[in-house]
């Protein structure tokens, strides 16, 4: 999920822990503790149908899908339904999903701000500008969209964050030079899944870090030779790709560029800089769009109307009186009432993904009140961790489960630390290490899994670019599957360090610092 948030201390996320799964398990269903996973295992089947077998990316359509999961559910469930009802209000409400949503609208705000003032173009200016073939340049694209899109990842500690911000900017600019749209989208995610795994302001590294008792200064520096591994050999790859994978056909749309719209990068920059100095990401945002509209006003990108509108209906009674406002206009014979602009349109994108995120969520609170995991974890720990190779090789594979059902990396997470816990004390293993293999899978799967979260909070702005660049613009989430180099490498980076015990640390070997948040 990846948002930064000064307020949260390692208290609310022990909190959040206790609430996850520590109150064991206190709903009965037909069938055992296994059929309290039938939610879930409905929606993944969904998905797969939905998004693999018939090619619909469509949020909503699975927002559909866990609602129809959850009804089904419902019937297994023992007794009262309200406990199973219960469950479902008292997971959408948990922290972990509504801090997520707040960075997404303020990441959504941010980033249409700057596609509607005019970044794009800026873009394709540099790269109109760049001494080099277009041929070169289409090569190296995705490579060097995969490191920008990790470096913002890794600075304002937001993956979701980052995926929509390089798909509205980004994403067009280089596919209406003729990239090929399905690389160029697995690149953005597998920068988003890098800064994810590494950022110390990352969600799913303050999580993974606690969880294992381990301070997050450590947890960071003892990672990140895993994670450059797997950068350097995704960014290797992506080398190879865009030299030999077909272009888009983008290139009859290519605008004019203008370098105007570059300002943004200072926009950009104000928010990687104030994240960096550790403001809550909200704040760090907020500042990045206070920049990026007065740029646009001052440089004349975008009116005041065009980042924020009013169109009153004709009969309304007093609006015609407001009229001089500039945020405010009567509505037409073609015109339709509403509220309209950047702001409204980058916040709203994510009202789908939001409803998805709060229902996911809930499905895994059933899951867990059920019993489910506890009897997954008791099953793994009596039978398949039997030594050390094999226990961390357990966690790896057990993590990549459970990220295939909770989508909502940070959710999974927390649902998945007390059995790493319990598996890598029960071997004497360091908390540095539980910690990178807890954070690993769920920043490298969550942006790999057609219905993940990372996934769907980038292809939630593309039905935006098809109408105003052009069909190219939409990639299927089952196609980029494969191209999220950065993700599958370096959740083959921990299963090798699993199996072979390369970077293996116990409890004696080093001592955790006091846990913090910094």
């Amino acid at each position: 999920m990846s948002h930064t948030n000064d307020d949260e201390t390692p208290g609310d996320v022990e909190a959040e822990l206790d609430m996850a799964g520590s109150s064991g398990p206190d709903l009965e269903f037909h069938g055992g503790a296994a059929a309290s996973a039938i939610p879930l295992g409905v929606f993944v089947l969904w998905a797969v149908v939905q998004s693999g077998l018939f090619g619909i990316g469509d949020t909503t359509g699975l927002v559909i899908g866990m609602l129809v999961a959850l009804v089904v559910g419902l019937f297994f469930a023992k007794g009262d339904w309200s406990a199973y009802a219960n469950a479902i209000f008292e997971g959408m409400t948990q922290r972990v999903a509504a801090t997520a949503i707040v960075a997404w609208l303020w990441a959504g705000m941010f980033a249409q701000l700057l596609q509607d003032g005019g970044f794009v173009t800026g873009l394709v200016w540099v790269a109109q500008s760049l001494p080099v073939s277009q041929a070169t340049l289409l090569a190296i694209l995705p490579a060097v969209t995969f490191i920008l899109a990790a470096l913002l990842a890794t600075g304002i500690g937001t993956g979701y964050g980052t995926a929509v911000t390089f798909v509205t900017t980004f994403f067009p600019a280089t596919v209406l030079l003729g990239a090929n749209p399905v690389l160029m989208f697995g690149a953005i995610l597998s920068g988003a899944a890098f800064g994810d795994n590494l950022a110390p302001v990352s969600d799913t590294t303050i999580v993974s870090a606690v969880t294992q008792d381990a301070d997050i200064g450590g947890v960071v520096a003892s990672r990140f030779k895993y994670a450059v591994t797997a950068a350097a050999l995704a960014f290797v790859a992506y080398l190879i790709a865009g030299a030999t994978m077909t272009t888009g056909a983008g290139n009859g749309a290519l605008p004019d560029g203008n370098p105007v719209g570059l300002v943004h990068l200072v926009s950009m920059g104000v928010v990687i800089y104030t994240a960096v100095r550790g403001r809550h990401i909200v704040e760090a945002i907020t500042w990045g769009i206070l920049t990026a509209i007065v740029a646009n006003l001052v440089l004349g990108l975008e009116s005041l109307n065009g980042m924020l509108s009013f169109v009153a209906p004709a009969n309304a009674p007093f609006a015609e009186a407001f009229t001089w406002l500039p945020v405010l206009s009567m509505a037409g014979p073609d015109t339709a009432a509403g509220v309209g602009g950047s702001l409204y349109v980058g916040a709203s994108g994510f009202f789908p993904l939001i409803v998805l995120t709060l229902l996911i969520v809930a499905g895994a609170r059933i899951m867990i009140r059920g019993g489910a995991f506890d009897a997954i974890q008791d099953f793994l720990l009596s039978t398949a961790a039997t030594s050390v190779r094999r226990a961390e090789t357990t966690l790896v594979l057990g993590t990549a489960l459970v990220n295939a059902a909770i989508t909502i990396n940070t959710a999974a997470e927390i649902a998945i630390s007390p059995y790493v816990a319990r598996v890598g004390e029960s071997f004497n293993i360091n908390g540095y290490r539980r910690a990178n293999i807890l954070d690993a899978n769920t920043s490298a799967l969550g942006y790999i899994f057609p219905w993940a979260g990372g996934v769907l909070a980038g292809y939630s702005q593309m039905p935006a670019l098809v109408e105003q660049y052009g069909p190219e613009m939409i990639v299927s989430p089952v196609n980029v599957v494969p191209f999220v180099f950065h993700g599958w490498f370096l959740f083959a980076v921990f299963l090798v360090a699993a199996l072979t015990g390369f970077g293996l640390e116990y409890v004696p070997d080093r001592e955790s610092e006091e846990v913090s948040r910094v």
